[in-house]
This record gives structure tokens, sequence and C-alpha cells, in this order.
């Protein structure tokens, strides 16, 4: 599905080689600034119209509502005319369909889809912005620390809902927890190298790649 051959983009990721197969489930870890943020990029690039895309930096509409901010993810799906009557009176199937969402990522639809996400928490935000990448209903989900600003029952929460809508995830964590309760291959990133890709179960079994695993973070 992915495949990056001697892949080096600047100075984040150098002579890269990667093949990541339809269906799978992958956890990136790594150090900030390591250069797991460069990989998704550069996975992104390849098909990005095909791919449910949660960039770190939401890149939200901050005067826009929440409501608006998801629906976003559907835009190319429609006209510029009904785009555009939608933005001044939601039409009903969205509208019902974007509150279905919201609540499953546990937003109140009274109090955060129809305010400006500028007047919403970090936590709501981040919620908003997978909402939109939930929202293209695509079979693969790219995502970049999405759940960075949750607490550890809804980042769980969140994570399963991703993981059962999407056939293929490739998701960048920090938390190693996560990673391993959720993910079937683990691929750790650092200095703009892959130091080991792995099946998680082997990691948890396999004293030297467990000690891969700490150098992460050293």
């Amino acid at each position: 599905m992915f495949k990056l051959d001697h892949y080096t983009l600047g100075t984040r990721l150098q002579d890269i080689t990667l093949k990541l197969n339809a269906g799978e489930k992958v956890a990136l870890l790594g150090p900030s600034g390591g250069g797991k943020t460069s990989l998704l990029n550069a996975l992104h690039k390849q098909c990005a119209d095909q791919v449910a895309w949660c960039p770190q930096e939401q890149g939200l509409v901050s005067v826009l509502s929440g409501y608006h901010n998801i629906y976003m993810g559907q835009l190319e799906c429609h006209n510029v005319f009904y785009n555009l009557m939608n933005l001044l009176r939601p039409f009903a199937q969205p509208k019902q369909e974007v509150t279905k969402l919201a609540e499953m990522l546990g937003l109140i639809p009274e109090e955060h889809l129809w305010k400006p996400v500028a007047l919403l928490s970090g936590g709501q935000k981040q919620r908003i912005g997978i909402g939109r990448a939930l929202y293209r209903q695509r079979d693969t989900f790219l995502g970049d620390e999405p759940v960075s600003s949750l607490d550890p029952v809804q980042a769980q929460q969140i994570i399963e809902l991703i993981l059962s809508r999407h056939s293929t995830v490739v998701m960048a964590l920090h938390n190693r927890q996560q990673a391993f309760q959720n993910f079937e291959r683990i691929i750790g990133v650092k200095g703009g190298k892959v130091l080991f890709d792995s099946p998680a179960k082997e990691l948890i079994k396999n004293k030297y790649q467990a000690a891969l695993l700490d150098s992460l973070y050293e």
C-alpha cells in the first residue's frame, strides 16, 4: 500500500526503506523531532486523496464552528453551491451525521459543535480534528499524535474508535502502553532513521528489541 525506498526528506528522514500493507495497524514511536511527522507526511503525500489524515497541527478554521470544521472532511464530495448553502444553514443529513460522530468522540453537540473552534479547549479541538478525518470515511487513517491532548481513558476510547472505522491505521504516539495495547506492528523512529520495525509481541518477548525500544528515548 505504501512503499518508501531510500526516502530522504530534508534533514528529518535518512535513507528509509519501508513497506506498509493494507490491513495493518501500525504505531510509530520515538522522541519529538525524531522523524515521525516527516515519515507520516511522506506517506500522506503518496495518496493524500485516499486517506483520512489527522496531522498534529489540526489546521482548523478558528472562526468556523466545530460542525463546519468536521464537515470539511467531505467538502470534496459536494459542489461549491452545496457547500456554501450548508455553511449558511446546515442540511439535515450532514447535520445528523456530524452530530452522531461528535457524540462518539465525547463532544456534547450543544456545547461544542456550534461554537467557533477558537473558543474550545485543546482537547476539544483535537477531537474536532479527529472528527474531520473520520468524516472523510476512508479505509486508511494516518494520525500524528492525534490523542496527545486527551486523558488516558478518552485517548483509549478514541483510538478504539479510529481502529474500528479503518482497515489500515498508521499512528504516531508517545505513549508506549497505547501502542502495545492497540497495535500489531511497532516502528521505532529516531534521528530520521528507523531503529526497529517489529511485531508488538516480539518487542515484549525479545530482550534485545526491548532494549532498542528504551534507546528511543535516551
